[in-house]
């Protein structure tokens, strides 16, 4: 099944939504939830209520895209093993285990990220850590550095997202050298111009 062909669904409130979780979590490949906007006057889910269940069986939102002037929709589907956790989801699925709302298969996926090191994966990215390859590129070029720890808390989390994803050494070199040329032209994450 591609993307184009996972079905589009909306659902009026939080219930329904973890309703159709509890049945189709384990057997599904995901969905495109439809969310009403409020002005249109359609009872929807909303992201916050529609993230939390999806947390709670083992499943993240991830691409979005506008159907019309009342609608959008959300891709839904299981988390991949190995995939990293952002400190938002973390502290959501903490507050949602002490509320017990967590399914088994939540709680799986949760125990098998803790144990495979996907949970912790991206802690240094949040708490702004330069990594020491990063750090040596972005000191070789000595505005770079300058203009990296000036960027924004956000912009500084993007550069450092990307290069943490990166895959493969040569993918990351050639991030991280992009990364250093950019911060010495004093280019943000978000400026078009390559």
């Amino acid at each position: 099944m591609t993307l184009s062909t996972l079905p589009e669904l909306p659902f009026s409130s939080r219930a329904d939504w973890r309703a159709w979780l509890e049945t189709h979590h384990g057997r599904e490949p995901g969905l495109w939830l439809v969310y009403h906007h409020a002005a249109s006057g359609v009872p929807s889910v909303t992201y916050a209520e529609a993230v939390e269940e999806a947390l709670c069986f083992g499943w993240i939102d991830s691409r979005t895209g506008r159907l019309d002037g009342h609608r959008h929709r959300q891709l839904f589907s299981p988390r991949r093993p190995g995939s990293p956790w952002s400190r938002i989801n973390k502290e959501r699925v903490d507050r949602l285990s002490a509320q017990a709302l967590m399914a088994p298969a939540g709680l799986a996926v949760v125990a098998a990220a803790r144990a495979s090191g996907a949970w912790n994966l991206y802690d240094e990215v949040e708490a702004l850590v330069i990594p020491p390859d990063l750090q040596a590129a972005l000191e070789a070029e000595p505005p770079a550095l300058a203009n990296f720890t000036a960027f924004s808390a956000s912009a500084r989390k993007q550069v450092l997202w990307w290069i943490k994803g990166a895959r493969r050494p040569g993918t990351r070199a050639g991030r991280i050298a992009d990364a250093a040329r950019r911060a010495a032209e004093n280019r943000r994450p978000d400026d078009p111009r390559r």
